[in-house]
């Protein structure tokens, strides 16, 4: 295992000093699959008043009660914490206490699943009591010990060994799936940010949608949203699976992107509530708002920034709406929406449309066609917004327009320019404000 240089200064020194070090966790898991690490943490026999004195001003208490120091090394910021055992975990995140250990497997013992529990020490000798490197290759999570300990004790490693699956492609030990069901109802202890880092994560993974496919009903603990579109039949011909089973199609075929990924999901998350049924079958009328206002509430929930909350909100609210395959249709919601939203929006709807019945995927024609009219004009500069308007406020201040009557005009010159009326040209846009103006006002107050 390849160690940086500033990691491998810090297990050294603490060698020298006697203690025991090594590096635990996802940084000895990664490099067993190919993957760079994100971060190394590093475990050691050195109690924590030991740690800081082997870093003297480059070790900062940042978690004494569970014994963790981050040690500066360079660019790196390295978490070093002593061996522990925990203590009862009473609120099914923290434990109550935590007791120092000398033994490595003790502190290995306490980890979550067998892939996490193997370390590293400076001359690459692996520590693996649980077995994680063959379920490594085996591609399987398995809680270390008894998984309804593991769950009780922190519930958001529930949806950890979900985003794991997710993110890794791993299946799930019959056990360790077990588990995950039965201990579902402790994730109404976790934190709300938490839950929307672990589920971002997820939703982001290459086998998302095998995921949520196999395991509604634990996403459905911190998304109850979701759970009315299990098995909902769609009755139409547009459709060869129920709302769930097609929003799982859409979400494997959307880019691994937050925003997308959040939108897709939630698109048809208001059909359930949306549908009647006649003698042409099924019908979801006004579903793309009651997906909005859902969406809306589900992010307010998970205390997303606003940001991404209007991203996602309008991606839903717009998904189904129809935009004419025109470069006037183009440009109008161009206008609207800007060319990110734009852009994300073609994403989401060729999702859509490759979750739909595979002889009706004729419609991402017109998706891509949509997309050429909208790389068309913006590769020649097309005007779809006031900022690329040819006339600003201060142009129709000087025509003796006022207040609100400014931005009522700059309103009309850009919805005439972007439906072809008139030519982005600033002598063209004010003679026509001229004329208007002229028209408006009475003729015995003209000159």
């Amino acid at each position: 295992m390849n160690i940086p240089g500033p990691v491998e200064m810090i297990l050294k020194l603490l060698e020298a000093h006697g203690h025991a070090a090594h590096c635990v966790g996802g940084c000895v898991r990664d490099p067993l699959l190919g993957r760079t690490p994100e971060d190394w943490d590093v475990a050691t026999s050195a109690l924590p008043e030991e740690t800081l004195a082997v870093f003297p001003g480059r070790a900062f208490p940042t978690g004494l009660r569970h014994g963790t120091v981050t040690v500066r090394e360079g660019s790196y910021s390295v978490e070093v914490t002593t061996f522990r055992t925990d203590g009862p975990y009473a609120d099914s995140r923290h434990p109550d206490s935590v007791t120092f250990t000398r033994s490595l497997r003790d502190d290995l013992s306490r980890r979550d699943f067998t892939v996490n529990a193997m370390a590293v020490d400076l001359r690459g000798e692996l520590t693996d009591p649980f077995g994680g490197q063959a379920d490594l290759k085996a591609q399987v999570l398995r809680c270390v010990g008894d998984p309804e300990e593991r769950f009780g004790e922190d519930a958001l490693r529930i949806l950890r060994c979900l985003r794991f699956s997710a993110t890794l492609g791993f299946s799930v030990e019959a056990e360790t799936a077990r588990g995950l069901r039965d201990c579902k109802g402790l994730l109404s202890n976790i934190a709300a940010e938490r839950v929307r880092s672990e589920l971002t994560k997820l939703l982001c993974g290459k086998a998302a949608a095998e995921v949520l496919r196999e395991y509604p009903e634990v996403v459905g603990a911190v998304l109850p949203e979701i759970l009315p579109m299990v098995g909902f039949e769609q009755h139409s011909r547009y459709h060869c699976y129920d709302v769930w089973e097609h929003t799982l199609h859409a979400l494997a075929a959307a880019p691994q992107e937050p925003v997308l990924r959040w939108a897709v999901l939630l698109h048809d998350v208001g059909k359930p509530c949306c549908f009647t049924r006649d003698e042409r079958g099924g019908h979801f009328y006004g579903h793309p708002a009651v997906s909005a206002e859902i969406a809306d509430a589900v992010l307010r929930r998970l205390k997303f920034d606003n940001a991404t909350r209007d991203a996602v909100t309008t991606l839903v609210a717009w998904h189904d709406r129809e935009i004419p395959r025109t470069e006037k249709g183009v440009r109008r919601a161009l206008m609207k929406l800007g060319e990110e939203r734009m852009r994300q929006l073609t994403e989401v709807k060729r999702a859509d449309n490759l979750g739909q019945a595979p002889e009706l995927r004729s419609r991402l024609r017109e998706v891509e066609r949509g997309a050429e009219i909208l790389d068309a004009l913006l590769a020649r500069d097309a005007c779809f917004s006031l900022k690329q308007l040819a006339v600003n406020g201060r142009d129709l201040m000087e025509l003796g327009l006022r207040g609100p009557e400014i931005g009522a005009a700059l309103d009309r010159l850009i919805s005439a320019v972007v439906d072809g009326e008139l030519p982005n040209e600033k002598s063209a846009l004010l003679c026509a404000e001229r004329a208007r103006k002229f028209a408006e006002t009475p003729e015995e107050q003209r000159i």
